[in-house]
C-alpha cells in the first residue's frame, strides 16, 4: 500500500533521515520507533508533505506521491495525526471535523456518521469548542478528522505523547477498529513499546536518521527494542 524507497530529509545541508526504505501492507499497522531526535516526527511530516523529501520516492497504492504538497497527498488517500494534535481550540469539535471533509464531495457530518461510532464521545461533545476538550478526547477528535478524509493509509505521529494509561489502552483498541472496518494502513510512530506491541503487526527501530532493526511483532526480541529507546 505504501512504498517509501531510498527516501532521504534534509534541513537545509543537515540531512536527518538517511535513504530509509520500508512498506506499509494493506491493511497492516507498523510501528516507527525511537528515541526523541532519531528522525521520527522528521520523517512522518515528510511523508505526508509538510516537509519536502530531498531523495528517493514515496508511492501509495501505486500513485507516486513524491514531490507532491501536503494537500495533494490528502487528496490521494494520506491521513495525518500530528504530534501534539494540532486541533483548531476555537472551533466546535463538528467544525474540526468537518476541516477534513476538504478533500471529499461532502461539506457536512450527518449525525449517523461512523465517525460518531467509533468516537462517541464527539457527538455528546460536537457543539464544544476544541480546546476544552480533555487531551485524550483531543486525540480522539485528531483522528476523526484525519479519517473524514476517507485516507487509505493512516499516520500517526506520537499518538500517545501525554495521554493517560486508560486512554492509550482504549485508543489501540480503536486504531484496530478502524484498520479492521476501515480496511486501512496504519503507520505509527512511537516511543512507547507496550502500546506499540498492542497494536502494530510490524515494528521498525529508527536511530540517527536510519531503520537500524525490524522485526516481526510474533518474533519480537523486545528487550532488544527496548535498548534502543533506552537514553
Amino acid at each position: 500500500m505504501l512504498q517509501v524507497k531510498d527516501y532521504r530529509v534534509s534541513y537545509g545541508q543537515s540531512e536527518v533521515v538517511h535513504g530509509v526504505n520500508f512498506e506499509v501492507k494493506e491493511n497492516e499497522i507498523v510501528a516507527i520507533m525511537g528515541r526523541n531526535g532519531m528522525g521520527k516526527t522528521s520523517l512522518m511530516k515528510s511523508l505526508v508533505g509538510m516537509v519536502p523529501e530531498s531523495g528517493g520516492s514515496v508511492s501509495l497504492g501505486g500513485t507516486d506521491l513524491t514531490g507532491m504538497k501536503s494537500f495533494a497527498r490528502v487528496a490521494n488517500g494520506v491521513g495525518f495525526v500530528p504530534q501534539g494534535r494540532m486541533i483548531f481550540s476555537t472551533m466546535t469539535v463538528l467544525e474540526n471535523i468537518e476541516t477534513g471533509l476538504t478533500s471529499t464531495n461532502q461539506s457536512r457530518l450527518t449525525d449517523d456518521s461512523d465517525l460518531y461510532e467509533l468516537f462517541p464521545v464527539l457527538k455528546e461533545m460536537k457543539k464544544r469548542r476544541g480546546g476544552n476538550l480533555s487531551g485524550g478526547q483531543q486525540q480522539q477528535l485528531a483522528i476523526a478528522r484525519a479519517l473524514a478524509s476517507n485516507p487509505k493509509v493512516l499516520i500517526l505521529d506520537e499518538p500517545t505523547e501525554g495521554i493517560q494509561p486508560s486512554i492509550i489502552k482504549e485508543m489501540a483498541r480503536t486504531l484496530k477498529r478502524i484498520r479492521d472496518e476501515r480496511g486501512l494502513s496504519i503507520l505509527v510512530s512511537e516511543q512507547v513499546l507496550s502500546f506499540a506491541l498492542e497494536i502494530a503487526d510490524r515494528v521498525l527501530v529508527i536511530e540517527g536518521g536510519n531503520i537500524v532493526h525490524q522485526d516481526e511483532i510474533a518474533n519480537i526480541d523486545e528487550d532488544k527494542v527496548a535498548s534502543y529507546l533506552s537514553v
